[in-house]
């Protein structure tokens, strides 16, 4: 964090890929104290709760970036900016279900051996809250815009959602499983203590993330015209690297400590908050920089990279019907991932052949998702339990 304070003091930018990787390693750590703080307060809260409340902290960086490349959106109308915020968005959401589920599915078979991680019964709210958004999100590519109405859909989905998390689940303070990583140190001192170290972690974090998330932001556009790589994959995929990886660590460590089930409802959580506020939250943070109420327009290329992640979202959660994520499924996953990142690197600066490619990897998903929803429609009925239960 230490060099991403100075350099922000002294308004001194050496080169820009310097500057991506400075400011991205303190957006890291920034969120690595909100994950330890987070973490540690699971004794003190509800079980269901404490899963969307890490998930919810551990995405803040995400989530300034994100807001960042919006704002200016607004501000600058006309600019590359409303891209950039639809590309750190799409790709944020792609890498958790892509990359970061098929991860967690990995490591818990080489740790066990045992070919798939189960959730439990009172999981079905993390499911259907994913599904939820998921096929609202079709609603928008027809007005191929985000609007304030969706806004307003969005976040109140995602306060339903946490309503019904917090209501699930007992208290954590009946787990004996120690804590992973530093939230276990934490969870050992006096409770006035624990408060004050989690209060401090979290508003130094927040104080880093905010000034980082500017030169950061604009570090990764200028890096790109600085290697002669496309700027847009690399907010797409790079900047969600660093955004992100506090939460997958902390999803992995639960993992490693034999909390498996624990750890992937904290990355549908995740996935859940991104898809209902971070979409949400979107168009004011343009509104914000426009002056003005404006929704966040989606050109062709946009409106075919929500339509793959709205269709890779409905996937992932046919494969969780029977509330198991298996080797078979996250291998999928992580191989439909990888034939999407390489052609999107492969085809740049071919517009057409990448439209293309998105669209047919959508449909692909979508006859996949359907085909295991039919496979599985006897499961439906219980996954609806949470609205009334």
């Amino acid at each position: 964090m230490i060099p991403a304070i100075v350099l922000r003091i002294e308004g001194w930018r050496p080169n820009p890929i310097l500057d991506a990787f400075l400011f991205g390693a303190a957006i890291l750590a920034g969120g690595f104290f909100l994950s330890w703080g987070a973490e540690a307060a699971e004794k003190r809260i509800s079980a269901g709760l404490i899963v969307a409340i890490v998930a919810l902290i551990t995405v803040l960086p995400e989530y300034a970036v994100d807001f960042y490349y919006a704002y200016s959106a607004g501000a600058n109308p006309g600019s590359n900016y409303v891209h950039y915020a639809a590309a750190n968005m799409t790709g944020a959401n792609r890498l958790l279900v892509g990359l970061a589920w098929p991860l967690l599915v990995l490591l818990h078979w080489r740790r066990t051996r045992e070919r798939a991680i189960p959730l439990l019964p009172a999981n079905r709210t993390e499911v259907l809250f994913l599904l939820l958004p998921s096929v609202y999100a079709f609603t928008i590519l027809l007005k191929d815009a985000i609007t304030v109405v969706d806004t307003i859909i969005l976040v109140a989905l995602f306060g339903v959602y946490m309503w019904r998390a917090s209501e699930k689940g007992e208290s954590a303070e009946d787990d004996d499983d120690d804590e992973p990583g530093p939230a276990a140190a934490l969870a050992e001192l006096p409770a006035a203590r624990q408060w004050l170290a989690m209060g401090a972690l979290t508003v130094v974090a927040a104080a880093v993330i905010l000034i980082s998330a500017e030169p950061f932001a604009e570090a990764m556009v200028e890096s790109g015209r600085l290697v002669g790589f496309d700027e847009f994959l690399l907010i797409q995929w790079l900047a969600p690297l660093a955004s992100e990886a506090p939460a997958v660590v902390i999803a992995v460590l639960f993992v490693l400590s034999g909390r498996a089930e624990t750890g992937l409802a904290t990355m549908i959580s995740d996935k859940i908050n991104q898809w209902t506020l971070l979409v949400g939250m979107l168009p004011l943070a343009l509104s914000l920089g426009a002056g003005q109420l404006s929704p966040l327009p989606l050109d062709a290329r946009q409106h075919e990279e929500f339509f793959l992640t709205a269709a890779q979202s409905l996937f992932g959660i046919a494969l969780l019907l029977r509330l198991r994520l298996g080797l078979s499924g996250a291998a999928a996953l992580a191989g439909l991932f990888a034939v999407q990142v390489t052609l999107a690197v492969l085809w740049q600066g071919d517009e057409a052949r990448t439209i293309a490619s998105l669209t047919w990897l959508a449909w692909a998903y979508i006859g996949l998702a359907f085909t295991i929803f039919a496979l599985n429609v006897r499961t439906l009925p219980a996954l609806a339990k949470p609205l009334w239960s």
